[in-house]
């Protein structure tokens, strides 16, 4: 049976998201239902993504009685394929896991700072009418993303998932990581590098602390790592901008970290790094593997849209860099860009133990490019 037109599967993916979306919305009171329903496009609001432990802005599965909790669920695993809804799930119990490493403390928010049920759901909009709407699903470590127009999913970015600790022992040889392809894949390409493509492609011997664009809702030429605590939903109290001043400072101080490393990951609208064009058939094989990794979070109707992008030559529009270590356990960052894909991958902090994995279109993000061809066309 042959795979469904990219149209007719964006619009089944889209019908099950407004099945499950209005199945949660008919359970909620309405003191939930300010919270997890919001006008479409609020654009203030809607463009706004975290992923840090901070108030995402929804309503919180914590929140929800059992049911609602579950239905929540089915909604965000409309959103994704099923290894992405294994690997959220997993990511959101890791907070247990970061609490105990952490020495179950409290420091940043009343009762619990690493909380399974702080994780936010919000909808913009009406999933039962014809106009746009979208919704998202965010704590920490994860921030998912939809926009769906004219009946049809029109954009899935900014899709950022994160791994703290991104390595945990369990009983056997094997360690829990969630993000290891986008670790281990991106790797075996930077030693498949000869001494010329490596001397392009590894621009920094340091790795910066955070992916590069942070949470910002459009990326710009020019743009360098946020401070901490602009990751976060402000203003804060002074002893919060204290902690993260003092995390982002000691993360800075251990690695090593610089102006000039700084400077040679900065965000330009002109790739840095290795042109693909410039790697063997065998590397490009690896680095659409580990593009692989991220677009296929989301459905595979949807994937499979994304993937065709950069099969054959569609690859060459993209650039690869990378900054730090190259050795296990030591901290690294990469950054593959085309004009509509941005991946960024971070492991540095907690002594390379700390991943953040986003995959971004600076054209597209929130739907931005589809909401003004739909808003110029239709209205």
């Amino acid at each position: 049976m042959s795979a469904p037109q990219p149209a007719r599967a964006a619009a089944q993916v889209a019908a099950h998201m407004a099945e499950e979306a209005l199945a949660l919305l008919a359970t909620l009171d309405d003191e939930q239902r300010t919270l997890a329903q919001w006008p479409f496009p609020s654009d203030d609001e809607r463009r706004r993504w975290f992923y840090t432990p901070t108030d995402h802005g929804g309503l919180t599965l914590s929140a929800m009685h059992p049911g609602q909790q579950q239905r929540a669920h089915r909604l965000v695993r409309s959103g994704l394929s099923r290894a992405g809804y294994v690997t959220v799930a997993t990511i959101m119990g890791l907070d247990n896991v970061l609490d105990e490493l952490e020495g179950f403390k409290v420091r940043f928010r009343l009762g619990r700072d690493r909380d399974p049920g702080m994780y936010y759901l919000r909808i913009f909009g009406d999933p039962n009418g014809s106009e746009p709407w979208s919704w998202r699903f965010g704590g920490h470590h994860v921030s998912i993303h939809h926009l769906v127009v004219d009946g049809e999913v029109q954009a899935t970015t900014p899709c950022f998932l994160g791994a703290d600790p991104a390595s945990s022992p369990l009983l056997g040889p094997h360690p829990l990581r969630p993000l290891a392809g986008a670790e281990d894949l991106a790797r075996d390409l930077v030693h498949a590098l000869d001494d010329a493509q490596a001397a392009r492609a590894r621009v920094s011997p340091v790795a910066p602390t955070d992916i590069v664009g942070g949470n910002r809702s459009r990326l710009t030429d020019g743009d360098l790592p946020l401070p901490l605590q602009d990751v976060w939903r402000g203003p804060h109290p002074e002893s919060l901008r204290a902690l993260l001043t003092n995390v982002q400072d000691e993360s800075e101080r251990v690695v090593g970290l610089a102006r000039p490393h700084l400077e040679a990951v900065q965000y330009h609208d002109a790739p840095g790094g290795i042109a693909v064009t410039e790697l063997r058939a065998d590397q490009k094989e690896l680095l659409r593997a580990l593009l692989d990794v991220y677009v296929r979070r989301i459905p595979d109707a949807l994937a499979d849209v994304e993937t065709a992008k950069y099969a054959g030559d569609g690859v060459d529009a993209l650039h690869f860099l990378w900054a730090g270590g190259i050795e296990p356990g030591q901290p690294h960052y990469y950054r593959v860009q085309g004009p509509r894909l941005v991946v960024e991958y971070d492991n540095a902090q907690r002594s390379a133990n700390h991943v953040h994995a986003v995959w971004r279109d600076p054209v597209g993000d929130f739907g931005d490019d589809v909401l003004a061809r739909h808003y110029r066309h239709d209205h």
